[in-house]
């Protein structure tokens, strides 16, 4: 058994070294790429010229996409503002935590739905939103959704939007520069090289394409167990900040028992909800498939935050 800060300190350590293998990833992918794109184009160059404009391309619509997500989610979620009189629970368990963990108190909204479910989003903790169905306040007690409130408040604490929005960002610029080498295909710009310099362009090319089709499916691998690193970090920081592990696990088992799925998340927000609510019935079975998920297994967040003392 360890106790929380141990397990704080070992998620943290696992996100650092996950996120610094991306980054790595994504630096070696797009030299490799934009050198086989340069070469198609006529010359021999290092490529980052092509990796900068995809980089601002990408940017431009993450920097949309970060700035007016909140609205954007919200609006697709159909969720309501909460109001202190109907949701006062809701209200003072948030107020308390916003007290004990020292950040702004977040906006609230609530979407009416029996299906047991929260989420976090907003670009900082000056402009955070937390959300939760109706059916999770209605069906927990106040230590279980302090649990559920405190996990999400730690996504907001850890900028695990920012964090995200950045990965989308990076993602989108290698399978943007992987696109502009298959589309250069159709126009090759080799023009006139001798044979040392055509040898090369080759072999960058072939090396280019190889990574343009394998790249950008392995950067979204690692997207996804960011993700689910991100979650595993939130759940020891809220038993951090609520001092009750008993609350979060309570919570979860009764997260991982509700059948019923949550008729405003979709695949595009999904991965922001503190359970997946388009596979809420059963976690998915065998390694592979953990591996498209964007959650950990249920049972394993369970299991790590029973071992925490």
């Amino acid at each position: 058994m360890i106790n929380v800060y141990e397990s704080e300190t070992a998620n943290k350590r696992n996100s650092f070294l996950v996120v610094s293998g991306f980054l790595i990833f994504i630096f070696i992918s797009a030299y490799l790429i934009s050198r086989g794109i340069a070469y198609y184009y006529g010359y021999l160059s290092s490529g980052f010229e092509f990796t900068g404009i995809a980089l601002v391309i990408s940017g431009l619509t993450g920097f949309a996409s970060y700035f007016y997500s909140d609205k954007i989610i919200l609006a697709l979620s159909h969720a309501r503002r909460a109001d202190r009189k109907h949701d006062f629970l809701f209200f003072s368990v948030v107020e308390n935590l916003s007290l004990a963990s020292g950040l702004p108190m977040p906006a609230l909204y609530v979407i009416e739905d029996s299906a047991m479910n929260a989420f976090a989003t907003g670009r900082d903790p000056a402009h955070a939103v937390v959300c939760v169905t109706s059916g999770l306040v209605s069906r927990l007690n106040r230590t279980e959704l302090e649990g559920v409130i405190a996990h999400e408040m730690s996504h907001i604490r850890n900028y695990d939007i920012r964090l995200m929005s950045l990965v989308t960002v990076m993602v989108g610029s290698l399978t943007l520069l992987g696109d502009w080498l298959f589309r250069a295909s159709w126009f090759s710009g080799s023009g006139d090289r001798d044979e040392k310099d055509r040898g090369a362009g080759s072999i960058a090319l072939v090396v280019g394409i190889l990574f343009a089709l394998v790249s950008p499916l392995i950067a979204q691998l690692i997207q996804l167990a960011i993700s689910r690193q991100r979650e595993y970090y939130a759940d020891a920081a809220a038993v951090k900040l609520t001092r009750q592990p008993g609350g979060l696990i309570s919570a979860l088992k009764k997260l991982g028992m509700d059948k019923e799925p949550l008729e405003a998340a979709n695949k595009a927000t999904a991965h922001l909800y503190i359970v997946n609510p388009l596979l809420n019935r059963h976690d998915s079975v065998g390694w592979f498939s953990n591996l498209f998920a964007t959650h950990p297994p249920l049972n394993e967040r369970i299991a790590r935050l029973e071992n925490m003392s």
